[in-house]
């Protein structure tokens, strides 16, 4: 059974693509593919069946990421079907932990940034959405700080399911 992990940000069409597309590459890259499943939703179905902004598109694209993306609103039922839900900030991480079905469910939920070991206090992922191309970038690097933490860490777990 593969190890599945979604991101979720506000409207699932900025931050939490992004994550998804960084990790699925790191995990193809550490030749995880047939272990590791990764998704995103937002909080929120305002932007439920639209593509990801063009602006992470751009910054994806020009940084070498690839992918499809439709926005979706992440749902309590998919708890069950997840080992790591990661919210993008501290907004996002409440609204999560009040979603989950279950204390289980609910430490299943942790912020991108924690796992960024150069991180400050501030573990918010800034939105960009009202702001220019420059957020998405700042965004981007963000995302790219945490993923080999991320990463580590579900090696971890893969690892703790072998043993």
């Amino acid at each position: 059974m593969a190890y599945r992990v979604c991101f979720v940000c506000t409207g699932n069409i900025c931050r939490s693509p992004m994550a998804e597309s960084v990790l699925r590459a790191r995990v193809a890259e550490a030749g995880l593919e047939d272990l590791v499943e990764v998704d995103s939703a937002g909080t929120g179905g305002w932007h439920e069946g639209d593509g990801a902004d063009p602006r992470t598109v751009a910054v994806l694209e020009e940084h070498g990421y690839t992918g499809d993306h439709t926005a979706r609103q992440f749902q309590a039922s998919w708890f069950a079907g997840r080992d790591l839900v990661v919210a993008l900030d501290s907004g996002h991480l409440k609204a999560l932990r009040r979603l989950a079905p279950t204390e289980e469910d609910a430490r299943k939920v942790r912020l991108l940034r924690s796992y960024d070991p150069t991180a400050a206090d501030d573990l918010d992922v800034p939105d960009p959405y009202y702001g220019g191309l420059d957020g998405f970038q700042e965004c981007l690097e963000m995302v790219e700080a945490a993923s080999e933490g991320l990463l580590a860490a579900v090696r971890e777990h893969l690892e703790g399911r072998a043993a």
